[in-house]
């Protein structure tokens, strides 16, 4: 049987490549010589009888076979990636790294603060943090991308084998700017009902991409204006383009020096959220770091 020509150093190899833009770049952050990455490409080119890369202008780019391969060399890189994670935490009961998607809404400072807090104690263990929006922290979690959820938002999905902590509710504040022309008028409960439909609703992408997408808040009815996250939607809603719930503990100077004006809807919105995990996953990092969270938020 012929030996495979695709090896785990020459996917990190092209990864490298596509990732820094140039085989200089590429050479540097492997710590090689650049004729070291251009010959073990040749030499996997010859293999495989196959171009990876073709020149347009000044620059080599992926050729559809090599853009192949490196799309299904990834999956391989993050699969072994986790293989060395796993077999490390097997031998000692710790985790050498700990991904963690934290909502959108979820208040940041008292956050961070339990994570440092961790780190001076286990300056080992590697931190990876990303950011979620409704859906898309539970689908992060089911997938296994991550393994812990912090203020996922509720209800907690049913059989799924998870451990869910309660936290506390989040108050979301429906506000316009100052300087919105029809500022005074949301800010009037009499004229509300009219001005209401004329007024743009910001709205906060779900990062889910298999489930369903949510929303939550105000009406999606009317003009929409999209954004990515928490911090976008404050700054688009203190710009003047529209309207919105908002986390009362992010605006509060906002609201009073005036920057921003509640508006007078019959409910204001408190948002469960929870801090989850596998219960099948025992690691020690895990445990220690999510036991510090329950007593500390």
């Amino acid at each position: 049987m012929a030996k495979n020509p695709i090896t785990i150093e020459v996917l990190e190899t092209l990864d490298a490549i596509e990732r820094r833009g140039s085989f200089a770049k590429a050479a540097e952050e492997l710590n090689k010589a650049t004729s070291a990455i251009s010959y073990s490409i040749q030499k996997l080119e010859e293999l495989l009888d196959i171009s990876l890369f073709q020149r347009q202008g000044r620059r080599s780019v992926l050729t559809p076979a090599g853009r192949l391969i490196l799309a299904e060399g990834r999956e391989i890189l993050l699969t072994t990636a986790r293989l060395a994670n796993k077999a490390k935490e097997v031998a000692t009961g710790w985790e050498p790294r700990l991904s963690i998607a934290i909502e959108s809404l979820h208040p940041y400072p008292e956050f961070f603060a339990h994570l440092n807090a961790f780190l001076l104690d286990y300056p080992s263990i590697e931190i990876d943090l990303c950011e979620s929006v409704l859906n898309g922290g539970w689908e992060a979690l089911d997938q296994g991308r991550i393994d812990l959820l912090v203020g996922g938002p509720g209800p907690v999905p049913l059989h799924k084998g998870y451990r869910a902590i309660a936290l506390p509710r989040n108050e979301l504040v429906p506000v316009i700017a100052a300087k919105h022309p029809l500022a005074q008028a949301a800010h009037n409960i009499s004229s509300l009902p009219t001005v209401l439909p004329k007024l743009r609703r910001i709205i906060t992408h779900d990062t889910s991409s298999t489930e369903i997408a949510r929303s939550e808040g105000l009406s999606n009815d009317g003009l929409s204006f999209f954004v990515q996250n928490i911090d976008q939607k404050v700054a688009a809603i203190r710009a003047g383009i529209g309207i919105g719930h908002l986390p009362q503990q992010r605006i509060k100077e906002s609201l009073a020096n005036g920057d921003l004006l509640t508006i007078p809807l019959p409910n204001k919105p408190q948002q469960e959220s929870y801090l989850v995990w596998r219960i099948s996953n025992k690691g020690k990092g895990l445990q220690e770091l999510s036991k510090r969270l329950i007593e500390g938020l």
